[in-house]
């Protein structure tokens, strides 16, 4: 689903974000993303949504090539990907509702749709009994779970995660991490950028290791 060839990513300031990464990703992986500050995490999320480029190598999306997409078909790349952050970014003069509903507006559904697709995402991190409320009656790890409910309701193939449980104990951080498995075994890629090696080797999932935009590591996590 996702193949990096000897991908670089060099900034105007000399920095090197990725150096020659090469890494092939199967449709239907859950996998980590793992370094120190600077590793190129971020970088390597921000080049599979097309934010930023590659200096050179050959990026593909589900055969689609990155670092030559037009930026018109970037809107449709994008409908491809879903998104959670480490703050869920929440509008909080919304319902849990209309907060998860938002990208289907946006796509133009129609509200029958966007009704039952609502309502499917909800249920699926538990928080169905939760949609008329408004996120700040609700605790962080369920906020949480809106961002998640919100990144997957228009069934993304490739899930993205930057973060997600940098902000939570660890109690909610293996909660959170339950609803990506579980959102993984039905058939979306799971990719996650995470510094918490403890909670990553409890996962035994594939963990990518960056180190100053190089690869140093790619194996199963574990104690």
């Amino acid at each position: 689903m996702i193949r990096f060839e000897k991908v670089a990513k060099r900034y105007p300031n000399g920095h090197i974000g990725l150096h020659e990464l090469s890494v092939h990703v199967r449709r239907g992986e859950f996998l980590f993303v793992t370094g120190h500050s600077g590793a190129g995490k971020t970088t390597l999320l921000r080049l599979l949504l097309a934010m930023e480029r590659p200096t050179s190598g050959k990026l593909l999306l589900a055969g689609q090539d990155l670092a030559k997409i037009r930026n018109s078909q970037i809107p449709f790349l994008r409908r491809q990907i879903g998104v959670v952050f480490q703050n869920h970014q929440l509008l909080f003069d919304r319902s849990v509702f209309d907060n998860v509903a938002l990208p289907l507006h946006i796509m133009g559904l129609g509200q029958d749709e966007i009704n039952a697709r609502v309502s499917q995402a909800l249920e699926h991190v538990s928080l169905k009994d939760k949609a008329m409320q408004a996120p700040a009656d609700l605790s962080t790890g369920q906020q949480q779970r809106v961002g998640i409910a919100r990144a997957i309701v228009h069934q993304p193939a490739l899930l993205l995660a930057d973060e997600p449980t940098g902000n939570l104990d660890p109690r909610l951080a293996a909660e959170i991490m339950a609803v990506f498995e579980d959102i993984n075994r039905h058939g979306t890629t799971v990719m996650i950028a995470s510094h918490d090696l403890a909670l990553i080797a409890r996962m035994r999932q594939r963990m990518l290791t960056l180190q100053r935009g190089r690869l140093i590591g790619d194996g199963e996590s574990g104690l």
